[in-house]
């Protein structure tokens, strides 16, 4: 049976990190950019997101399947105990329960990092990130409609939020 662990990203993560996302750049709308990641890119977001902002990995059988990360919601002080977050599983690994672990231990990180409230922006739809997202006590909160474009369509945001001391 494999071994799936999740820990802290390390600066050695970067590559797995960006080879996962830019397949979701190229092939999907759980993200809204368009153009993939360069690994400089991927080092300096790696690096932004350090101490509360926290970027998780998941380790099946020692290689990274998976990443989830916290960032914040908005920019003025009013919001700053509040986080959006992200999580990204290699499309071959998906099913075996890496989404669950990292959001479950991205929670516990931002309990743990006082803050209050979780965001999730799901775009095009993504009825696996809204169920995963179901299960971990998350509430839908409405839909952006029509706000992005990708792959020639309007694409709407699905939004759902966890207030992390009612969870």
């Amino acid at each position: 049976m494999p071994s799936l662990m999740t820990r802290l990203a390390q600066p050695d993560d970067s590559e797995a990190i960006r080879r996962i996302y830019n397949v979701e750049v190229l092939a999907s709308t759980a993200t809204f950019d368009l153009v993939e990641r360069t690994a400089k890119e991927q080092v300096s977001w790696l690096a932004a997101r350090s101490g509360a902002f926290s970027v998780l990995v998941a380790e099946l059988d020692g290689a990274v399947v998976g990443f989830a990360s916290l960032s914040p919601y908005r920019e003025r002080a009013a919001y700053r105990t509040t986080v959006e977050n992200s999580v990204y599983v290699d499309a071959e690994c998906r099913g075996l329960g890496v989404a669950d672990a990292l959001l479950g231990e991205l929670l516990k990180v931002a309990r743990g990092s006082g803050f209050h409230s979780v965001v999730a922006r799901i775009g095009g739809g993504n009825e696996a990130s809204i169920a995963l997202h179901t299960k971990h006590g998350f509430k839908l909160v409405g839909t952006e409609r029509e706000v992005g474009r990708k792959f020639g369509r309007w694409q709407d945001v699905t939004v759902m939020q966890a207030i992390l001391d009612t969870i």
